[in-house]
């Protein structure tokens, strides 16, 4: 008798459709397969420092050029990490913004709204890119002082 009742849940398993198994999902927490993403790549990086007769102050300015595999919109911030490269002190953190090309980001900040010497040539500048998952790219630019 017991052979029957076996025999009749396995036909009633079938007859219901399929049956799903999970693998545990990536990194074994359930839920099935997380999406793949590519990291954010810095391609080219600036900074630098120049005079500006109108404002009669010095203008900083940073610009990245900034690449995704799933596309320039999966960048959501760009930032200019400074330190001074003599002592590794970190003195200011500057962010770009995207312009009407999807690729170039950038900013520019007027010299006595920083913390910055557009005479002193110790800077060393991160240039920092992230994407929606948190992934980033690096890249140190010396920048263009006086």
């Amino acid at each position: 008798m017991h052979k029957a009742a076996a025999l009749l849940g396995v036909a009633a398993l079938t007859l219901s459709g399929c049956v799903v198994y999970s693998d545990g999902g990536v990194g074994g927490g359930g839920g099935g397969a997380t999406p793949f993403n590519f990291s954010p790549f810095v391609s080219y990086a600036d900074a630098g420092c120049y005079y500006d007769g109108a404002y009669q102050d010095n203008i900083w300015y940073f610009e990245a050029d900034v690449d995704d595999g799933d596309g320039p919109l999966d960048i959501t911030q760009v930032y200019a990490d400074v330190y001074d490269g003599y002592t590794g002190q970190y003195i200011e953190t500057f962010e770009l913004y995207p312009t009407n090309d999807p690729y170039i980001w950038f900013s520019d900040w007027l010299e006595y709204s920083t913390y910055l010497d557009c005479y002193y040539r110790g800077y060393e500048v991160d240039i920092v890119a992230y994407d929606a998952y948190d992934a980033f790219d690096v890249v140190t630019v010396l920048p263009a002082t006086f």
